[in-house]
């Protein structure tokens, strides 16, 4: 790595973190000025609130506008090079535009990843926190109260042959009831019911986690040669491919999830019909494509900038404002469209990126080098 390498990426990585963190100190007060009330209401302690709201809330806000300011740091800070006709400069010594380019695109893949990762492993469980307090303190009690909501009959499958129904569940108590299930024989000629189950509720296992306890189980079991055997039992535990947080109804369950957790919830949705799979599908996939449009608006940002114009940053950055706006436009519009519609949700989250593509194409293209 040469010494211009070395200036490109430390004026890059200190101008995008002094951004991020002059945003985020201003996101916390203006914050602080909205939930006042509801701090208050909470009777959380300062220390509860910093540790168990904002800790959780300054991922949150950093991960939700981590590629814009990504995109106004590269703007910023390479206008100022081209004001100062540093660009030119590097360029007349022989350097080539491809080989100017290579530190943004290096930075760029880095915090790229940095994103990816965080998005996947580190934001998820600091969003329970968030979304917590959202639930319970500004949401006037109406998420909580949308769990404690006894819903008439569930219905869902937990594989390709088991069907389950449950009555009255409580996602609070994590008890419902009655409860059934039944299993389709396995096989392409087969037909009928090869096993059935009923009880009076069923209740989750709170001190062996993992397990239900069921009360006043009959068991059906159906032979191949018609002979059926009949079994009842006060209580059994058993062990299903389900759990309390796959039949609860949580506005923010999607991005409570880890990428693992969110690659197994999609799948059991997928085999219940869930209604509600493309939010999880869509959340699935812009944890790759947000970290995608960060390199893709690094290098837009980079191309745009390195060209002197008249009004300097003012200009660089009016453009880089009305870019950022449209790709978040459009990918708010392909969000909805998907979640609401039948548009793919694959297609719906790499549109924006694929288009931006196009156009970082385009603006290369047509560089002065």
């Amino acid at each position: 790595m040469k010494k211009i390498d070395l200036y490109i990426v430390r004026n890059f990585i200190t101008t995008f973190f002094f951004a991020i963190f002059l945003f985020t100190v201003i996101s916390v007060v203006i914050d602080i000025g909205e939930k006042t009330d509801d701090f208050v209401k909470s009777g959380w302690t300062a220390w509860q609130i910093f540790k168990d709201y904002y800790l959780s809330f300054i991922p949150h806000i950093i991960a939700l506008l981590f590629p814009l300011f990504v995109f106004i740091a590269v703007i910023f800070f390479t206008s100022k090079m081209a004001g100062r006709s540093e660009i030119i400069a590097i360029l007349a010594s022989g350097i080539s535009y491809n080989r100017f380019l290579r530190p943004f695109f290096f930075t760029g893949l880095g915090l790229c990843l940095l994103l990816a990762v965080a998005a996947s492993f580190i934001v998820p469980p600091a969003e329970v926190k968030r979304t917590f307090f959202e639930e319970v303190y500004v949401s006037g009690n109406s998420a909580y109260d949308k769990l404690t909501a006894h819903a008439p009959m569930l219905y869902f499958k937990t594989d390709s042959i088991t069907y389950n129904g449950i009555r009255n569940f409580d996602a609070v108590n994590k008890t419902g009831g009655p409860f059934f299930m039944y299993r389709l024989p396995n096989g392409k000629n087969a037909n009928g019911i090869s096993y059935n189950l009923h009880s009076a509720s069923i209740r989750w296992d709170t001190a062996h986690g993992g397990s239900w306890l069921l009360q006043n189980v009959v068991e059906r079991t159906f032979a191949k040669n018609g002979v059926e055997k009949i079994a009842y039992y006060p209580q059994k535990k058993m062990y299903f491919k389900f759990d309390p947080s796959d039949l609860s109804n949580d506005d923010y369950a999607e991005v409570k999830l880890t990428t693992p957790q969110l690659m197994r919830r999609i799948q059991r949705e997928n085999l219940r019909g869930g209604e509600g799979v493309n939010t999880f599908k869509i959340e699935f996939y812009h944890r790759f494509t947000t970290p995608v449009s960060v390199l893709i608006l690094t290098m837009i940002g980079a191309i745009i900038a390195s060209r002197k114009v008249r009004g300097g940053s003012g200009a660089h950055l009016a453009i880089g404002f009305v870019l950022a706006a449209t790709f978040i436009m459009m990918d708010k519009f392909s969000t909805v469209f998907s979640t609401k519609g039948n548009f793919s949700p694959a297609l719906a989250s790499w549109l924006p990126d694929i288009i931006f593509t196009i156009v970082a194409c385009y603006l290369y293209r047509k560089a002065p080098k």
